[in-house]
């Protein structure tokens, strides 16, 4: 064995020494967060019965009626089904094509910008729309799309965009951009950090133009950050923000607007079915699953092994 084996297996052998010696002092310290996610994580969970019942608040949810799989099969057998899913999956893929390489290509960008005082004012006017409430984006959004607002007074038009079903869909995923795109390029920085330097001097030096410098310094320095990125946006393909979604929506684009998650929420808390609700929000999260490690064995099989 090595010099530098032994003393990792030295380091590893104290700390573990002194972890037995003090666990009261880790028990202590991890004790509530154990607690809260047991709490507000897992105990919840339970819950998921309600979606294979016939859920009444009074009975509670051990002495309701047990009915098994209806709530699933109604949904599925609902002549809207095919709509919800087309519209959940048309917003989110759209979304992850357009939205998944602008943070990227961000980063790129601004690894460029050698001046610190420069990138430092850049990064806060990209990052400054992420700390915008979801709700406030929306206001703003209708304001500016809106009949008498700057876009229709800049072309001269009068069109309520809100009320076409063609363009929420462009609305919703170009506001998201614009809003969380800034803040997802971080991540990625951070990562180009761990470029060389020396490498990238050498490339200038041989010639290499813009193009051929990210290709073969920095994107290796990003590459298996963008795979876990893609992985885990790919795997919540299903899960549409449901705050964006509902507040953007009118009666008017509801063909376009209407998703799963808006349409949890209208037959969850605004018709106060809970059972059906439930299992329609369980059906998007089995989709959810299923999707992720399906994208997962995809990517790795493709990557040289190289997944989550």
């Amino acid at each position: 064995m090595s010099k530098s084996n032994k003393k990792k297996s030295a380091g590893l052998h104290n700390s573990m020494v002194y972890i037995t010696q003090h666990w009261q002092l880790y028990v202590f310290f991890l004790l509530p967060a154990l607690a809260l996610t047991i709490i507000f994580k897992y105990i919840p969970m339970g819950g998921i019965m309600i979606a294979f019942e016939k859920y009444n608040p009074i009975r509670g949810i051990l002495e309701s009626k047990w009915v098994g799989l209806d709530h699933f099969k109604r949904f599925l057998s609902s002549p809207d089904f095919l709509s919800y899913l087309v519209n959940t999956l048309k917003l989110s893929v759209y979304g992850m094509l357009w939205g998944f390489p602008i943070p990227i290509i961000l980063a790129f960008l601004l690894n460029r910008i050698e001046r610190t005082g420069v990138k430092k004012k850049v990064q806060l006017a990209l990052y400054m729309p992420n700390f915008i409430s979801v709700i406030v984006l929306c206001g703003i959004v209708r304001i500016f799309l809106s009949v008498t607002g700057p876009v229709n007074l800049l072309f001269g038009s009068k069109i309520n965009f809100m009320t076409m079903p063609q363009a929420w869909r462009t609305i919703y995923i170009a506001s998201g951009i614009w809003q969380g795109a800034g803040w997802g390029s971080i991540i990625y920085t951070a990562a180009l950090s761990n470029a060389s330097t020396e490498l990238k001097e050498a490339a200038r030096i041989d010639g290499a133009n813009i193009f051929q410098q990210i290709k073969a310094v920095e994107w290796p320095a990003i590459k298996s950050t963008v795979i876990i990125q893609f992985i885990m946006q790919a795997g919540n393909i299903m899960s549409v923000g449901f705050e964006k979604a509902y507040a953007l929506q009118t009666d008017l684009n509801l063909s376009s607007s209407e998703i799963i998650s808006t349409y949890v929420y209208k037959k969850g808390l605004l018709d106060g079915d809970y059972s059906f609700s439930t299992a329609v929000g369980l059906f998007n999260t089995v989709i959810n699953v299923i999707l992720l490690i399906a994208v997962n064995k995809i990517v790795a099989k493709m990557n040289d092994g190289q997944g989550l």
